[in-house]
């Protein structure tokens, strides 16, 4: 497994890098497209192509220290388990977990791993769904669901992007006051039409499905939504939303490299990179 960075970066030891990058290659439960497991891996590879400089600073200068892959083999619980003890290990170490998937299902993990040791945070998810059916196709921890897990911990989420969700995930939205933005009133309003509550968490995960992104620029990804986000739309409001609260981790799943289309593994590195870059 490669370095996050390449040999533009040095990796830092794990004890005095800000950002831990943890792979975790783990399909299982993916319901359309396959290719999830392959995602750390080409996120990995392709960022020894980005530039040091992101635009506006150098995230690397805060040390950059990629983990060994999780172990996905076995049954979700214990996979989860694994996922939750890499999260885990990152904060005693006192780095900023920057999680790659693999399929949405870890995100549940590393959400209770972040409360345990911070105490009250809040999940900002970018996504095409919302995750929100308490089983899908026989499972509770399928990737259909893991939002429904993060709610069922009594942990605050807000959805930005969503344009693709079932009856049942609209009505628990309504009953229990699950605030979001959908991406057709992202594009009807702008980027003001996204504010978080003022009662929401200071401490935030963010969780980036990659499907939240449009699929003119993102393809790569195992359930395309038409209508998602534009690349500098999802840029803009990630720093903004760092720049309102304290980003304590986050990760970028659902990545499916398409063999042959490198453009999308930079893609997906760049997003992560930049990431970083918003992280105060």
């Amino acid at each position: 497994m490669s370095n996050f960075h390449g040999d533009d970066v040095p990796a830092s030891p794990a004890e005095k890098a800000f950002f831990h990058v943890i792979p975790v290659p783990y399909e299982r439960s993916v319901s359309y497209g396959h290719g999830t497991a392959l995602g750390p891996q080409a996120i990995l590879e392709a960022s020894g192509q980005l530039e040091l400089f992101d635009g506006r600073g150098v995230p690397a200068d805060r040390g950059i220290f990629t983990a060994p892959p999780v172990d996905c083999d076995g049954a979700p619980e214990q996979v989860l388990a694994r996922v939750e003890e890499a999260v885990a290990q990152a904060l005693r170490l006192g780095g900023l977990p920057v999680v790659l998937g693999g399929e949405h299902s870890l995100s549940s993990a590393v959400a209770k791993a972040l409360a345990a040791h911070h105490g009250r945070i809040g999940v900002v998810q970018f996504d095409a769904h919302a995750d929100l059916r308490n089983s899908y196709e026989g499972s509770i921890w399928s990737h259909a669901s893991v939002m429904r897990r993060i709610h069922d911990m009594g942990i605050p989420i807000f959805q930005i992007g969503t344009r693709s969700y079932c009856l049942e995930e609209r009505n628990l939205r309504e009953a229990d006051g699950i605030p979001y933005v959908d991406a057709e009133r992202l594009a009807a309003e702008g980027l003001d039409s996204v504010r978080l509550p003022e009662d929401f968490p200071q401490n935030i995960f963010i969780s980036f499905d990659i499907d939240a992104l449009d699929g003119a620029v993102m393809p790569a990804t195992g359930t395309p939504v038409p209508g998602g986000l534009s690349w500098y739309q999802a840029l803009w409001l990630l720093r903004r939303i760092c720049a309102e609260r304290r980003c304590v981790g986050f990760d970028v799943v659902e990545f499916a490299p398409i063999e042959g289309f490198h453009a999308f593994d930079f893609a997906a590195a760049q997003l992560v990179y930049n990431m970083m870059g918003c992280v105060r």
